[in-house]
């Protein structure tokens, strides 16, 4: 547990960084998606620190996915909104309400009621197909992306965020098979595949969003798809379970959690001449 919350620090702090050094990169192209952008963004500092930071929240990720229920992941990682709206705060200078203070302690009062509830990781065998199904989930997402970018402003962020949480769902999800599978069937099957594409349409669709909508907002997007969907492939595929009485308690800070972290999404966008302030 304690790996995936400081997981979630990583990405929400991560997200800030990338978010300003996008909005230093220039206007894209006319489509949501700007594959470009990802080499304008990377020639300013702040993007290589934020994937440095991704970097460590992925092996504390893995970590976390191998001895947790993906649930209990999913969950802690939505506090990384709330990391991202305090980052924010501090280094964009957008001042918190009493609203978006009380939705961070929504997010950690629902965390502790799931941590409180986790039990081990399933360890039912995932179908044969389930490889499959997220390599072609990932293919239908990333088709998606220029029918998504012609959304308007604020629609546009939150579906690239979704689009980019599904990807980084399936990364999820495909850590977990890893363990069930032999080194020839990782090399040669359709997981390791699934894992790739999905960690790079995650970063293209999340950087596409913080170029052209608020960073909280497609971090809500985010949020939702890499919180729910492996939730429910744990629990209805994998075997996730939470302790003997205490589904109830597990439901309820989940809903809490994500529920806390979405009501973030109003909360401020960075200002543009700070987030595309020269990198200094």
């Amino acid at each position: 547990m304690v790996c995936a919350l400081v997981s979630a620090v990583c990405y929400g702090t991560a997200s800030v960084l990338q978010a300003m050094a996008t909005r230093s990169a220039g206007p894209g192209t006319g489509s949501g998606l700007d594959p470009a952008l990802l080499s304008r963004a990377v020639r300013h500092w702040r993007y290589p620190a934020g994937l440095a930071l991704d970097a460590i929240g992925f092996l504390l990720q893995i970590v976390a996915v191998r001895s947790l229920p993906l649930y209990v992941v999913g969950t802690a990682l939505a506090a990384s909104l709330a990391v991202t709206a305090v980052v924010a705060a501090r280094w964009l200078d957008v001042r918190l309400g009493r609203s978006q203070w009380g939705a961070v302690t929504a997010v950690c009062a629902g965390l502790a009621m799931v941590g409180l509830t986790s039990g081990p990781a399933g360890v039912k065998a995932a179908p044969a197909a389930l490889g499959w199904s997220l390599l072609a989930t990932v293919v239908v997402i990333l088709a998606s992306g220029t029918l998504l970018g012609r959304l308007s402003a604020g629609p546009r962020a939150l579906a690239l965020g979704l689009g980019a949480g599904l990807g980084f769902g399936a990364v999820q999800v495909a850590i977990r098979l890893f363990g069930s599978l032999g080194a020839p069937e990782i090399l040669t099957g359709p997981t390791l595949y699934a894992l790739l594409a999905g960690g790079a349409t995650g970063f293209l669709f999340l950087t596409s969003a913080f170029q052209r909508g608020s960073v909280t907002v497609a971090t809500a997007g985010m949020v939702l798809g890499e919180t729910i969907g492996p939730a429910l492939v744990g629990v209805a595929w994998l075997g996730d379970r939470s302790r003997p009485g205490l589904e109830w308690l597990a439901l309820v800070g989940y809903a809490v959690a994500v529920g806390g972290a979405l009501a973030l999404a109003r909360f401020g966008e960075p200002p543009v001449g700070e987030a595309g302030a020269p990198n200094g």
